[in-house]
């Protein structure tokens, strides 16, 4: 007779279940599995909720080739998977440069994740994760968009655990017999987030009695839950390129009808960022006669009479 079941583990099972509850019989889902304890904890959990609902359950690892060992941390991964009873696909991927290490391999695994012939694909990021990115976007001077940190839902893109610990993973790891790889570039210094992770958010909880890392992710919750609201708003205004029209709304919502028409204009939004947008305001609140405000994307933005119009910006020379 087996021991009682572990409540942390029945907790990951019940999160998975929630942030999933929309998909229907037969829906694929995936684990985006790298060995670490949070992914394998996601795929322990997956395999046993999948039978449940009649899902199709899988796991991508993906092999990034930065690390000597790598194909065989993928190897191990994708073993321990099948033993759950998953299908398993190891992809490897060429990282570019663009935007640092630890942009470029994002880039390249998101590229993959996103393109799988999956209903669903599940990361394993936990409560820590989000209290890092929030204090990580802190840190940048960023706006509450990227303060409001990652959604548990994004496209195919799920997030059950962002109301666990880096710990619960473990421990349902653990549980479920499974034994996790630890990434040495966590524990690097040369990275910003493993600053944040081993020296900043200690000092916080040290300094602040605890409790640090739930109040940073409450904040991006209610963030993103305001931002959400913002954007629908924004998103019903009928010509966002209106200057009177514009200068009647309150700064949240006219900064936020600005980006929607930058974006929609060609605007690169991976790179839009606050100043670009307070740049394009200005055209609207404080018109001195400026020329024009270029925007990353080759698309500038200018004033003619009572209307903003966007065109390619100019090549120098």
């Amino acid at each position: 007779m087996g021991g009682a079941l572990d409540p942390v583990v029945a907790e990951g099972r019940r999160r998975l279940r929630a942030t999933l509850d929309d998909l229907e019989p037969g829906s694929r889902v995936e684990v985006a599995l790298s060995g670490g304890a949070d992914s394998l904890a996601l795929a322990a959990c997956l395999a046993f909720v999948a039978p449940h609902t009649v899902w199709t359950a899988g796991a991508v690892v993906v092999d990034h080739d930065l690390q000597p060992g790598s194909a065989e941390v993928a190897a191990h991964a994708a073993r321990q998977a099948r033993e759950l009873g998953l299908e398993v696909a190891v992809v490897s991927v060429e990282v570019g440069t663009a935007g640092g290490p630890e942009a470029a391999a994002r880039d390249a695994r998101h590229a993959v994740l996103r393109s799988r012939e999956a209903d669903a694909v599940l990361l394993g990021h936990t409560l820590d994760d989000q209290a890092e990115t929030v204090l990580l976007g802190l840190g940048r001077g960023s706006g509450p968009r990227s303060l409001s940190g990652m959604p548990a839902v994004d496209g195919i893109i799920r997030r059950p655990f962002l109301g666990l610990r880096r710990a619960d993973t473990e421990r349902i790891c653990t549980a479920s017999g499974l034994t996790w790889w630890s990434d040495p570039h966590n524990a690097d210094p040369s990275f910003r987030r493993s600053r944040v992770r081993h020296e900043v958010l200690p000092l916080l909880e040290d300094a602040l009695g605890g409790g640090v890392a739930e109040a940073l992710a409450r904040t991006a919750d209610q963030l993103r839950a305001d931002t959400a609201l913002l954007d629908e708003l924004a998103a019903q205004v009928a010509d966002p390129c209106d200057i009177p029209l514009l200068a009647a709304m309150p700064a949240a919502l006219r900064t936020r009808v600005l980006r929607r028409a930058a974006l929609e204009a060609g605007a690169d939004g991976s790179e839009l960022a606050a100043v670009h947008v307070g740049e394009l305001d200005r055209l609207v609140t404080d018109w001195h006669g400026q020329t024009r405000v270029e925007l990353p994307g080759r698309v500038s933005a200018i004033r003619v009479g009572d209307a903003l119009q966007f065109q390619s910006t100019p090549v120098a020379g």
